[in-house]
C-alpha cells in the first residue's frame, strides 16, 4: 500500500507504477515521470535517491525528456529503479512521505499535466501474431478458403511501421485519402476511406539492443523488453486491399499510430503472465 491516496478502480496502483513523459504549465519542460493514483512523481526531482550498484552513477537519465537512455541501461537498471520507487511509495517508507518539501516538488496531479510519447522512435515493426486477427483479415482480403497464407503457419510474420506518424493518445487523426477499387471491372480511383479500422493491439518498447548481424537469442529477448503499451495500428481497409500485393501495406497503414502515454514495465506484468498457446498447423 502507498502514503498516497490509489483510488480502488485505479489504474494506477503501487504494483503497476508506469513509465511516461509529461510537462506542466507552469514549467513546460518535458520530464520522465511515474503514475500513482492520481498523481505523478516526477523523477528528475528525485533522481538523487538512486544509488543503487546500477543507478548511482546513471541518475542524470531521469534529467532527459525521453525514456530511451534510461531504457538503454538495461534489464537490472530497470528492476533497481522499480525496488526503489516502491519502497519510497509505501505507505512505512517515512523519506518521501515525511519530506513535505520534496513531496511537494515532486507530485504533480495527473488532471494539470500534459502527456507525450514516452520515447523517440527510430523504428517500429508490426506484427500480425493473432490467428484469429490474421484469419479475419485474409477473409476480408481474400475470402474463407484462403485466409490464411501458408506463411504464418511457421515464421513471424510483420512488417516494418512508419515511426514518425507514432502519435500519443488524444492527438487527432486526419482520415487517409488514397486509391481504392470498389468495383474490379473498372479502373481504381482516388478518394478518402470509407473502411477505417481501428485495431487494439499491444506495443513493446525494446531496451538494449544488438549490433548489425548479430541476433538476440530467444532465450535473452525478455531482458530487451522494457516495457508495453496500448496501440491503435489504425488501418484503411479499402486501401490497404487494393495496395498490398506484393509488398505489403503502404499508405493504408502509415498515416497514424496511436500510443498510450504511460508504458507499463514487464516486471509490472509477470503475476500475470499465462502459458502460450499450443501451436497446431
Amino acid at each position: 500500500m502507498s502514503f498516497i491516496r490509489v483510488e480502488a478502480n485505479s489504474d494506477f496502483p503501487i504494483h503497476n507504477l508506469p513509465y511516461g513523459v509529461f510537462s506542466t504549465e507552469d514549467e513546460p519542460r518535458h520530464r520522465i515521470g511515474v503514475a500513482i493514483g492520481d498523481q505523478i512523481l516526477d523523477l528528475s526531482v528525485i533522481r538523487n535517491l538512486f544509488t543503487g550498484p546500477f543507478m548511482s552513477g546513471n541518475q542524470d537519465v531521469f534529467n532527459e525528456p525521453v525514456l530511451n537512455s534510461f531504457m538503454a541501461l538495461g534489464h537490472n537498471a530497470w528492476r533497481e529503479v522499480r525496488q526503489v520507487l516502491q519502497k519510497l511509495l509505501a505507505a512505512s517508507e517515512p523519506m518521501l512521505r515525511d519530506n513535505m518539501e520534496l513531496r511537494a516538488r515532486a507530485f504533480v496531479p495527473q488532471a494539470k499535466a500534459t502527456l507525450y510519447l514516452p520515447a523517440n522512435i527510430g523504428d517500429y515493426t508490426d506484427f500480425y501474431s493473432s490467428r484469429d486477427h490474421a484469419t479475419n483479415v485474409g477473409i476480408m482480403f481474400r475470402g474463407k478458403d484462403n485466409a490464411l497464407m501458408p506463411n504464418w503457419l511457421h515464421l513471424p510474420v510483420g512488417y516494418h511501421g512508419r515511426a514518425s506518424s507514432v502519435v500519443v493518445s488524444r492527438t487527432p487523426v486526419r482520415r487517409p485519402m488514397g486509391q481504392v477499387r470498389p468495383n474490379d471491372d473498372k479502373p481504381p480511383i482516388f478518394e478518402a476511406s470509407k473502411l477505417l479500422d481501428i485495431e487494439l493491439e499491444m506495443a513493446f518498447f525494446v531496451g538494449p539492443g544488438n549490433s548489425l548481424g548479430k541476433p538476440i537469442p530467444i532465450h535473452k529477448a525478455e531482458e530487451h523488453i522494457f516495457g508495453m503499451v496500448l496501440m491503435n495500428d489504425w488501418s484503411a481497409r479499402d486501401i490497404q486491399k487494393w495496395e498490398y500485393v506484393p509488398l505489403g501495406p503502404f499508405l493504408s497503414k502509415n498515416f497514424a499510430t496511436t500510443i498510450s502515454p504511460w508504458v507499463v514495465p514487464m516486471e509490472a506484468l509477470i503475476p500475470f503472465v499465462l502459458p502460450n498457446p499450443v501451436q497446431v498447423s
